[in-house]
């Protein structure tokens, strides 16, 4: 079947005679389903939806105070489509008009389709792609789809599909809060298990109104989930909430796409500091392992002693965690152990006690969602970093990912550079093996590999996404939290492989975090550390990643398990990634 069959989008004025324009239509008259946008140009707002019954469809939305001052109607018909296929296009509108910030949606975000069903990928994705290019064309939308798929704004949209383990998360999340007087939620999950698109998911589903959540029968976890939500809603009908960001890049990041939300604000994302200025119905912690205690503080000693004091809490024990628990009555914490990274965050042991209350209820994310490769390439770099692994001549290969070693550091860099240029959002990433001389003076070069002069991130807030990054080296700091498309990861000379011992070890001398490794006496708290953040960014990329070694030893332990790019047929894959 071609995938260029015809479709027809007509546009009428959205008015009490909407009905008597579009009845004698065929696809109407006929109870064809079709997809239809309502939007306003002047309130920048618009509403995406699908059915069989267009003329009853209209006149509801004409009776809704939220929709009856929009302007225009946009109707999508063919006679190709049936109502599996309306489902999914009108899934694609929610997602991408949401990305493409042209307009904020007024749609709920429940009952979002993700069903499978026949030429889904074959004929109806390019028939999507063809509309929305259409929609483009005539102003109704404004950016390209391979630009939104790298937006931060596509990416954190609350209007993603969610995973049956996603969808159940969030069942238990609100069963928690509406069974407890006072709750704590912990939500563990590694790194790509989608937490972060649950905290904001969550957060769309508790500010919109009662009366315009709109459920549709899609499973029965959606209904569940439905029913959840009306009853929150009785119990707590103008909550008082906030999403605390302990990382102030990520934050920055998702300030911005919350204003871009309608019913979301900005204000909505804090800072944990800002916490103990009021007093919350429910807080939302996401990257709650960054959370910070009394260690290696720098400037923000001072603040942080004057909180404690101001909350009764011991100067020397109490932390940012504190303070959220007491602030709150319900709290929900996305958390995860493996990325803690440096002497400041605040110890498991801490959680741990938090979790052991009897008001606890503890959610756990398996399923992986931001690598291509899976669940399977998380377990077999933890075997790789735990010493865990066996030598075998044959290399696991990962379906439609490209986890490759690089001898040249040129070569990695050169191939890295293509894949900007084919995906954007590549970065390069590394270990803290070199000291940040360019913070202070701008014409120094940080990092020299090979005769090859880099420069450390040039900013600290959103630097995925600045102008400079596809030409600098970024550092956990900076990429905890994002999405890259491909990451080339540089393991530095403070970490090394001791063939006597079967292990990796680390060299503190040649790390130069400071407020990373002061303080610390046991050398395995900060092996942990150290660790910790090369598995974090070993999980930045969705459809790669790259590794170049500089120490010898580590370079020949990783080469028994590592994919070499000189073997690896590259035309394959690019075939197979040009596809996607």
């Amino acid at each position: 079947m071609s995938s260029n069959f015809q479709f027809q989008v007509q546009h009428h004025l959205f008015d009490k005679n909407i009905s008597d324009k579009i009845k004698r239509d065929q696809f109407v008259e006929g109870l064809w389903p079709l997809v239809y946008i309502i939007s306003d140009d002047r309130t920048h707002e618009a509403y995406v939806g699908e059915t069989t019954d267009a003329v009853s469809r209209m006149g509801i939305h004409l009776n809704t105070d939220s929709k009856k001052r929009l302007s225009m109607v946009h109707l999508v018909t063919s006679e190709m489509f049936n109502k599996s296929a309306t489902l999914d296009i009108e899934s694609n509108l929610i997602r991408y008009m949401s990305g493409d910030g042209k307009y904020k949606l007024l749609n709920a975000n429940i009952g979002i389709a993700n069903h499978t069903y026949y030429q889904k990928s074959e004929v109806y994705w390019s028939l999507f792609k063809n509309l929305w290019n259409r929609l483009q064309k005539e102003g109704i939308a404004q950016n390209p789809i391979d630009w939104i798929d790298n937006s931060d704004l596509f990416k954190y949209s609350p209007y993603k599909s969610l995973s049956h383990e996603q969808i159940h998360g969030i069942v238990s999340i609100l069963n928690a809060l509406l069974l407890r007087e006072s709750a704590n939620v912990i939500v563990e999950g590694g790194a790509g298990t989608g937490k972060s698109i649950m905290a904001v998911f969550l957060f769309k589903l508790l500010v919109t109104p009662k009366e315009e959540l709109e459920f549709k029968d899609f499973g029965t976890y959606d209904e569940v989930l439905y029913d959840l939500a009306i009853k929150l809603k009785v119990r707590l009908p103008n909550p008082k909430i906030a999403l605390v960001v302990p990382m102030k890049s990520f934050r920055t990041t998702l300030q911005k796409v919350f204003k871009q939300i309608k019913g979301l604000k900005s204000s909505m994302v804090i800072g944990p500091s800002e916490v103990v200025k009021d007093y919350y119905d429910l807080i939302v912690v996401d990257e709650s392992h960054r959370l910070r205690q009394r260690k290696n503080l720098g400037t923000y000693f001072g603040s942080f002693d004057n909180i404690n004091k101001r909350m009764g809490l011991s100067k020397t024990s109490g932390n940012e965690l504190d303070w959220i628990q007491q602030q709150a009555k319900l709290k929900v914490y996305f958390f995860d152990s493996n990325q803690t990274i440096k002497p400041s965050d605040v110890n498991y042991n801490s959680f741990e006690k938090v979790i052991n209350q009897k008001d606890s209820v503890k959610v756990l994310l398996k399923s992986q969602f931001r690598v291509k490769a899976g669940t399977g390439y998380i377990e077999y770099l933890n075997s790789i970093f735990n010493s865990q692994i066996t030598v075998t001549n044959n290399i696991p290969k990962f379906k439609n990912y490209e986890f490759l070693l690089f001898d040249s550091f040129a070569q990695m860099k050169k191939v890295l550079d293509k894949k900007e240029n084919e995906f954007g959002l590549c970065r390069m990433i590394a270990g803290y093996s070199w000291p940040w001389r360019s913070n202070n003076d701008s014409s120094i070069y940080d990092i020299e590999i090979e005769g090859i002069k880099m420069k450390w991130n040039s900013v600290s807030e959103d630097w995925v996404n600045s102008f400079n990054a596809p030409f600098e080296v970024g550092c956990i700091h900076t990429t905890q939290g994002y999405d890259l498309n491909y990451a080339g990861i540089i393991f530095g000379n403070e970490i090394t492989y001791d063939f006597t011992l079967n292990k990796i070890v680390i060299r503190p001398e040649k790390y130069y975090d400071k407020n990373g490794k002061n303080s610390i006496n046991n050398p395995a708290e900060l092996e942990n550390y150290i660790l910790n953040i090369y598995r974090t960014i070993m999980l930045r990329g969705i459809r790669g990643t790259f590794v170049y070694v500089c120490d010898d030893n580590l370079r020949k332990y990783l080469k028994r398990y590592i994919q070499s790019f000189g073997e690896y047929d590259q035309n394959k894959f690019i075939s197979i990634a040009a596809e996607d």
